[in-house]
């Protein structure tokens, strides 16, 4: 009887005396192997093991992930950990044999868990990318450039030294040290952006001034480590370093990034946008960014440097586009969480032996190892804080927080591994070091960050973000904008134009005029916005450096169905707000016209109509905008003063804030509360959107009179020529948004536009 067929008898018997269901549940984890190894021997790869291996990563993986991050560690060290107790360091200690079965050393079964893995290297890289916010790096560009500039050069340097300095007998292939140096410098000099954005994040401080600092500098680190490790490559991969094959690698590299982030950022742009708009199945953008990421990380394969970066990059253009919802983000990182992450980080603790520590000489590598890392991340982000202006205590907290490596350092050195250029017994100490730096970052990180008090900027930034957070105009992505040949169309394209330049908002408009010569109008809208925006404000004609303010992305669209068929054929791809503006808007016997209402209601979403009245109707273009928008506390009323504030900081116009109530609401609300104290608190509120604005608002109130009748003679009084209103619509088969709304819609000589949700 062969060594394997009595270790399985004796598995047997032992199942029999657990009990038959506990014994029935282990069999059926642990016999399959055997079975399917059989199959396996035959020379054919097994379907049933590689399923299973699946299997086992995936829940082993998750559910130690989760006991990590309820012991305040990252999910990725729990992943390590199932791979180490499944492979030779554990499972592979105590029953070898049966580890075997599990995880054969066949080269064919091997290459389908491998494959996967390998693809799951390009998901995380994607998803890194599309975390990755460039605009963050602007705005503490001069401290996060020299911390991550100094926490690179110094443990990069350590570790370079260290792999010139190893023993032959370390290296897999000693004629290409060089090669395995850099990757061992780059293994110990970048930090994950995943782990320090988690924390970070846990702690409330990506606010904070030096939160943002040491996340800004975990990104260059992670730019600058995946272009070294491309180079790398290249160099390990030409066979031969010589100045031929570095200038292959450093051009190829360089030429690949200005490419990317020149012609195809918007090349991704339109891809993604085209399929979001032209395709009906299910998931298409998700199969559009996976064919982006694979395509780009085949370019980088074709001019010899590794997939990886063009799988970053990919990630860092997808993740800017601006139609990219949360949706189909979420869509992306749940399948990388779920499937990819756990498979790629359990294999490598499968391919780690943490038996070769028994080796004094070899822990004392990796305790040197882990040293380097530490100390070299440590004092060079420490120094480079010091030369970017921080003080001791945030030089402090950045040093502590750019001490991890985790998933980062992990994907360095599985490349290594694959390519040949690490040894086993290496790529085994480089994973170690990862572990013992990520799982000390956390509690130091935290340490270190409740040592710093808050300073009065920060507190105003972390109020406007929260404002933000909760807000209606910061928070919409898309517009849809309806249109005809009239006067309220040329006024809708421009009101859109003035809300979605400043934010970089693609525009979709539909014109469904029929008359002829009205094609240009449209255009010519869009470009008197354009024009607007650069004279007002100064904070909107100084944004951007990748596009500017000014240039409006918008597409038009001839349709000539009615405007209910047209709305219902393009509303599904996607939109957060549409604008109508067609004539009529009121209908024969009042209220809203049939093609207004009909418009309107096939739209499950924020509306917005725009009526084009006494300048603007003449001459939508070119009057100059002076915007009264009208509140009474409601949530609706306050979109309505978001889009007036809106629409006033790009076009540079002076807005009024008016509060109406009449004698018979002033007397009710005596009986609850102080009218006074509530009117005061509405203005207040207003004037606090206002701020974050950044415009000047004059707040006005009308007591003992009928909304619409002060509505109208503030119009009169303050020559506004647009009224903004918030309202909610009223249940129905008719388009109503109540009788104040109705009355301003009805007998106003001014524009109108009313927000409702």
């Amino acid at each position: 009887m062969s060594g394997r067929t009595l270790s399985t008898g004796l598995l047997a018997r032992w199942l029999v005396r657990i009990g038959p269901v506990r014994g029935g549940l282990i069999g059926a984890l642990v016999l399959l192997p055997a079975a399917a190894f059989g199959a396996e021997g035959s020379g054919a790869p097994s379907e049933a093991l590689f399923l299973l291996q699946v299997t086992l990563l995936v829940f082993l993986g998750r559910l130690l992930g989760e006991a990590m991050q309820r012991l305040g560690q990252p999910a990725v060290i729990g992943q390590l950990v199932a791979g180490l107790l499944l492979g030779p360091s554990v499972l592979g200690s105590i029953a070898p044999a049966f580890q075997q079965q599990l995880f054969p050393a066949s080269a064919a079964q091997k290459s389908m868990i491998d494959g996967l893995a390998q693809f799951g290297i390009l998901m995380l890289l994607l998803l890194a990318g599309m975390e990755t916010d460039l605009d963050l790096v602007k705005k503490v560009k001069r401290a996060a450039l020299s911390a991550s500039a100094a926490g690179i050069a110094v443990p990069f340097a350590g570790g370079f030294i260290l792999g010139e300095l190893l023993p032959d007998a370390m290296l897999p292939q000693p004629d290409k040290r060089l090669a395995a140096s850099l990757f061992l410098g780059t293994a110990l000099a970048i930090s994950s952006v995943k782990i320090v954005a988690m924390v970070i994040r846990e702690m409330n401080f990506l606010r904070r001034n030096v939160g943002q600092v040491i996340l800004a500098s975990a990104i260059i680190d992670d730019t600058i480590g995946w272009i070294i490790v491309a180079v790398t490559f290249g160099l390990a991969t030409s066979g031969a370093v010589d100045l031929a094959s570095v200038a292959k690698s450093i051009g190829g590299t360089a030429a690949f990034l200005v490419f990317s982030f020149t012609i195809g950022r918007r090349v991704v742009f339109a891809v993604i946008r085209w399929t979001n708009d032209n395709f009906a199945g299910e998931l298409p953008v998700t199969s559009a960014i996976l064919v982006l990421m694979t395509g780009m990380a085949l370019i980088t394969h074709a001019i010899g440097v590794h997939t990886v970066l063009g799988a970053f990059v990919a990630g860092i253009l997808i993740g800017e586009s601006p139609i990219l919802t949360r949706e189909i983000e979420d869509q992306v990182r749940g399948l990388t969480i779920s499937l990819f992450a756990p498979i790629f980080f359990g294999l490598s603790g499968l391919n780690s032996d943490l038996t070769i520590l028994a080796n004094s000489s070899l822990v004392l590598v990796t305790l040197g190892l882990i040293v380097i890392a530490s100390l070299g991340k440590f004092g060079g982000a420490y120094l480079g804080g010091w030369v970017g202006g921080l003080d001791r205590a945030e030089r402090l907290a950045l040093a502590c927080g750019m001490n991890a490596r985790g998933s980062t350092e992990i994907i360095v050195a599985s490349i290594g591994l694959s390519t040949g250029l690490l040894s086993h017994d290496l790529f085994t100490m480089i994973v170690a070091m990862a572990v013992v730096t990520t799982m000390a970052m956390p509690p130091t990180l935290r340490w270190s960050l409740n040592r710093l008090p808050l300073r009065d900027d920060e507190q105003q930034r972390i109020d406007r973000e929260e404002f933000e957070a909760k807000a209606f105009v910061p928070n919409l992505e898309r517009l849809l904008v309806m249109i005809d040949g009239s006067s309220n169309g040329a006024l809708a394209v421009r009101i859109a134009g003035l809300i979605a330049g400043p934010r970089r908002m693609p525009l979709t408009i539909i014109d469904v005029s029929k008359k002829n010569g009205t094609a240009g109008r449209p255009q010519i809208a869009l470009e008197h916005a354009a024009s607007e925006l650069t004279r007002g404000s100064a904070k909107i004609a100084q944004q951007a450096d990748a596009e500017r303010p000014n240039e409006l992305d918008a597409s038009i669209i001839s349709h000539e169905a009615s405007p209910r068929d047209a709305i219902a054929k393009e509303a599904i791809k996607g939109f957060d707000l549409f604008i109508v503006g067609i004539d009529p808007t009121v209908g024969p016997t009042g209220g809203f016209s049939r093609k207004v209402t009909e418009a309107a209601l096939a739209f499950e979403g924020p509306v917005a109509i725009v009526s084009a009245r006494g300048d603007h109707d003449r001459d939508p273009t070119k009057s100059a905008l002076n915007i009264l928008v009208s509140t009474t506390g409601a949530e609706v009323a306050r979109r309505g003063i978001e889009v007036a504030f809106a629409i006033g900081q790009a076009a540079g116009s002076p807005v009024t804030a008016l509060y109406v109530t009449d004698a018979a609401n002033r007397r009710a609300r005596w009986r609850i509360s102080n009218p006074v104290q509530d009117e005061r608190a509405v203005l207040n509120d207003a004037r606090t959107v206002a701020k974050h604005y950044e415009i000047e608002v004059e707040a006005k109130v009308r007591i003992d009179v009928a909304a619409e009748d002060a509505i109208m003679r503030e119009l009169r009084m303050g020559r506004h020529n647009l009224i903004v209103m918030g309202v909610s619509r009223r249940p129905g088969k008719k388009l109503s948004f109540g009788h104040v709304a109705q009355a301003i819609l009805e007998s106003s000589t001014r524009s109108v536009i009313f927000i409702a949700s």
